[in-house]
């Protein structure tokens, strides 16, 4: 089962995530096998939080991933998204043609009101990783994840369908991964 997780950056805390950064990699290393995607996301320079898309064997395993990562532990994060989610792409965000540098990339997570949309990628270039969130048992539709490279925020949050959401986030990210 896939799941998405977005640890939100406690405002305050980059300090905190800068003394636990071994911890993390540690903890991540752990996983290593079973990431589809991961990375940070920013405002402008700040970090913001903490991407992990990843495949496991149930809910339980998914919260145990969350709520034992070393971060989350010390009170680097103020809350947690995790949700099931789907691999509508089929590949990790190392498959992406674009590769790990270069270009604007953003996080866009359309937050569910009403009937389910955009459960099947649009044909764009630009994804890196797209998905549906899910219940934990996977038959309800929450909202939509996505990863890409696009020109700026406004042109990222278009690939959701505008007014099927009751929120859409946009964040900058960027590939993530132990540094070599």
């Amino acid at each position: 089962m896939e799941f998405f997780c977005y640890h939100r950056d406690r405002p305050g805390s980059a300090a905190l995530r800068e003394q636990l950064v071994e911890e993390h990699w540690a903890y991540m290393d752990r996983f290593a096998a079973t990431m589809i995607a991961r990375g940070p996301t920013f405002d402008g320079d700040v970090p913001t939080g903490s991407v992990h898309v990843l495949d496991l064997p149930d809910p339980a395993a998914a919260r145990a991933f969350a709520f034992d990562e070393p971060g989350y532990q010390a009170g680097a994060y103020r809350d947690v998204l995790l949700r099931r989610w789907r691999n509508t792409l089929g590949r990790t965000i190392w498959d992406f043609s674009g590769g790990p540098a270069g270009g604007n990339r953003y996080l866009v997570i359309g937050l569910g009101s009403g009937a389910p949309v955009d459960l099947e990628p649009p044909a764009r270039a630009d994804l890196i990783a797209y998905g549906p969130l899910l219940s934990d048992d996977g038959a309800a539709w929450l909202g939509t994840a996505v990863l890409l490279q696009a020109v700026d925020a406004d042109a990222a949050g278009t690939v959701l369908t505008p007014g099927a959401y009751a929120a859409i986030e946009v964040h900058a990210w960027r590939f993530g991964g132990r540094p070599s």
